[in-house]
């Protein structure tokens, strides 16, 4: 049964929006003014009401970048509240480890992002007497096509085929298991995995360490070619994720001019593809990994895993999200 009567919260609610309405924008700006130590207040009264929102996207932003941000990454003025908040985002937000790219698979050292997908390597040649005596084995179509063979095959049997394996491979194959849906393949991954855990927050959060960014970081990271390049992060050593295995510092940072940049020049020579990998900071589905592309510091390597020891992705808006590894002495 629906009461006649409103609630006790929905008539506060109602009452505490009469009273607002009542203020000027001054008096709203000053209140809010007095939130900015920390963003999540501004979040939560931008949820409020539409007037809320409006006075935090188009004053509250736009002045807190202003005084704490470099000019070179301030918007136009002609721009709109969408590139103040994804500026703003960016200034107090870390990426989270999704967005910064340690949740993807490095398994194989990134050759399956830069070469291609996985392939199914040719198998071992049957002879005719002997596939012909056993109806339930017809010749692989695999055998004879030569074109599906890849350099990431050639890459991965030299670290792991063994010649020897192949003369004592029977001709029946194993047939799978009546529950098996998903069969492996030489090179595959299997769909049946332990998840990793994780410690700290993998989306985005309020970041740790002061809201600034830094050029002088930023040309820490990119390769001496590229030195002309302007590219913004913040402080070191950004958000600090302690996991299990060893701790990430998250970054992110902005490009200014990102489409005149020489970054932007080599991903477009090198026909560099995009990965499956987010934005943190604007509507950007795909990004581009900036260390496949040659743009990091070389001195950046690998761990004995395969995990880098330094990941950036960058989006089409420039905006740039990343983590450092802290490299123990005895890995």
């Amino acid at each position: 049964m629906v009461s006649r009567f409103p609630s006790s919260t929905a008539t506060a609610t109602t009452a505490s929006s009469s009273f607002f309405a009542f203020l000027s924008e001054d008096v709203v700006l000053d209140i809010l003014a007095k939130l900015e130590s920390d963003p999540r207040d501004w979040a939560r009264l931008a949820c409020v009401s539409s007037r809320f929102s409006s006075l935090v996207r188009a004053v509250c932003f736009r002045s807190h970048c202003s005084r704490y941000l470099p000019p070179d990454l301030l918007p136009s003025t002609a721009a709109g509240a969408v590139a103040w908040s994804s500026l703003h985002k960016l200034s107090v937000c870390c990426p989270g480890l999704h967005h910064a790219g340690v949740l993807l698979e490095h398994s194989d050292f990134g050759l399956e992002r830069d070469i291609g997908p996985h392939l199914a390597p040719p198998g071992p040649s049957f002879s005719s007497s002997s596939c012909s005596s056993d109806p339930r084995n017809p010749p692989s179509q695999a055998l004879s096509d030569v074109s599906c063979w890849s350099l990431f095959d050639d890459l991965y049997f030299d670290t792991v085929y063994d010649s020897s394996e192949a003369q004592d491979v029977a001709c029946t194959p194993i047939e799978p298991s009546p529950g098996d849906n998903h069969p492996i393949t030489v090179g595959s991954i299997a769909p049946n995995r332990r998840t990793k855990p994780w410690v700290g927050p993998t989306s985005s959060h309020l970041a740790t360490g002061p809201w600034t960014l830094s050029r002088v970081q930023g040309n820490k990271l990119l390769a001496s070619r590229y030195r002309n390049d302007c590219l913004y992060i913040c402080d070191w050593p950004g958000c600090t994720h302690a996991e299990e295995k060893r701790k990430y510092m998250l970054f992110r940072g902005m490009f200014k001019n990102f489409k005149r940049s020489r970054v932007w020049k080599t991903i477009n020579d090198l026909n560099k593809g995009k990965i499956r990998l987010a934005c943190a900071f604007c509507a950007c589905r795909e990004t581009w990994d900036l260390h496949s592309a040659f743009c990091l510091r070389r001195i950046f390597g690998f761990h004995d895993d395969g995990e880098p020891v330094v990941r950036a992705y960058v989006c089409e808006n420039g905006h740039v999200s990343g983590a450092w590894t802290e490299t123990p002495l005895y890995d």
